[in-house]
């Protein structure tokens, strides 16, 4: 067993390196991961383990996150057929419709929402449709930090629900469980904290919408320039919402995710072969699935002429994502994190660490709150949104096994606080991502991302209920029961 000092030298050396390489040479955090990966693997020969040892840790380590691997590599594909089709243009284009000027920050909030979810990304959402809210909001006299506030709650809503997300894939995938079971294990805290939001959102826009008509040009120019019917660029039709229902629908049957998914991509290369007039064919489905969706050159030379700036812009950012190589990004950020863990796991470097502060989790509900507040630290610490995720995952996935926790109480507790916080860090690469997309910074928005800030504290509030808790089988954690039994 390693003492104290060597397991936290290695967790030192992680943090001061991703703190160089993200705060300031603003590199991403792959290559200080792997900096991470080889501290590590130097600490367990100090410790005496043989490289044969120490190289089928890194390989175990990586196995028990093939699952998600998997997972999100058809997720890339799904992405990409699914604007080919016209899916996900359909799902921007009747969010956009929810927009009342009355219900500003309510709209903000369900556009982002819905954006989120189609695309499963909070920074394209906030990039493209954020951009243009918070200019209707300036146009509506609205404060630039309640708006930007009810943006981010949106975005990360989405971003922390949709099985499209990168996070919401890596999650499951630190704790050891799937991401449809994941899904549903967060749907409690997550509604309860969501329901607040929008109550909260609505009671402040009253108070503050002054009346009057908002410019809502840029949002018609936007639907306008999906909508084939308008000069656009997809045939919009509600049939084209299928795909995600079936989705939705295969998650409560329980069909497991690989084929829930995959019936989702089925769904929409049919409904595009079928409505999109020759755009979408098998050709496409089989380039977008692999490269990405990108706009031909001679429809993306008719946006650009017909189109503002801004909305060119946006359009291009938000649909022009997806396929396989697209989820690379998140793919070798999965294989090097979990080389990491493999080895801290192995040589019991991370046993020491939990060992030396799980003194102070007092039953199932102050692991939890532990959790969250281990996922707050990283953000602040090793400020990348990944590692807030990855490193207490790995920190804690045994923890949670012997006091008879199902993964997903550990994966909800990651989401619950890792993604979301990392919004409110200043320096965390979301934080200045947020400011620097938006015009706003932290100080501004932070109280008003209500979404963001409560999250933790109704995840850990429903962990002390028992509403959240699962025992290894899925069924209710009852606390008398014995890990043995």
């Amino acid at each position: 067993m390693p003492k104290l000092w060597e397991a936290l030298l290695t967790l030192a050396v992680l943090v001061a390196v991703l703190a160089v390489g993200i705060i300031i040479f603003g590199v991403d955090p792959h290559v200080p991961m792997f900096v991470g990966v080889i501290a590590a693997a130097l600490m367990a020969m100090h410790l005496g383990y043989k490289w044969d040892e120490i190289e089928k840790s890194m390989m175990d380590g990586i196995y028990k996150a093939l699952q998600s691997i998997c997972i999100l590599i058809i997720v890339g594909i799904l992405i990409g057929v699914w604007i080919n089709a016209g899916v996900v243009p359909a799902m921007i284009y009747y969010g956009l419709k929810v927009l009342k000027p009355a219900i500003f920050f309510i709209a903000c909030v369900l556009i982002c929402s819905i954006t989120s979810l189609a695309t499963g990304t909070s920074w394209g959402t906030m990039g493209t449709m954020g951009v243009a809210l918070m200019g209707i909001g300036f146009g509506l006299g609205m404060s630039p930090g309640m708006t930007a506030g009810a943006i981010i709650s949106g975005a990360y809503f989405g971003d922390k629900m949709s099985p499209l997300s990168d996070t919401t894939n890596l999650a499951p995938a630190m704790a050891g469980t799937d991401v449809i079971t994941h899904v549903k294990g967060m749907l409690i805290p997550t509604g309860i904290t969501y329901a607040i939001t929008l109550i909260f959102f609505g009671i402040l826009g009253v108070m503050q919408y002054h009346g009057g008509d908002a410019d809502l040009s840029r949002v018609t120019e936007f639907s306008n320039a999906l909508n084939a019917a308008a000069g656009g660029v997809f045939n919009i039709n509600p049939i084209l919402l299928l795909p995600p229902v079936i989705v939705i629908v295969a998650v409560a049957l329980k069909v497991p995710a690989i084929p829930g998914i995959t019936l989702g991509i089925i769904a929409g290369a049919i409904l595009g072969l079928i409505f999109q007039d020759g755009s979408c064919t098998l050709g496409s489905i089989f380039d977008y699935g692999i490269n990405g969706y990108y706009f031909a050159d001679e429809v993306s030379e008719m946006l650009a002429a017909t189109l503002s700036e801004e909305t060119h812009y946006t359009m291009t950012r938000l649909l022009e994502s997806g396929g396989i190589m697209g989820m690379m990004f998140s793919v070798s950020m999965t294989i090097i994190a979990m080389m990491f863990g493999g080895i801290m796991e192995y040589t019991h470097q991370l046993e020491v660490i939990v060992n030396a502060i799980k003194k102070l989790a007092k039953g199932p509900a102050g692991l939890v709150g532990l959790t969250e507040v281990t996922c707050i630290l990283s953000n602040a610490t090793m400020p990348e949104q990944y590692i807030s995720i990855v490193v207490p995952g790995r920190m804690y996935a045994e923890e949670y096994k012997k006091m008879g926790l199902h993964p997903m109480v550990l994966s909800g507790a990651l989401e619950g606080a890792g993604t979301v916080t990392s919004a409110l860090i200043p320096w965390n690469t979301c934080g200045v991502y947020i400011s620097d997309t938006l015009g706003v910074g932290v100080a501004q928005y932070g109280p008003w991302a209500i979404f963001n800030w409560l999250m933790p504290i109704v995840n850990w509030l429903c962990a002390l209920l028992g509403l959240t808790l699962k025992d290894l089988a899925g069924k209710a954690y009852k606390k008398a029961k014995k890990v043995a039994q």
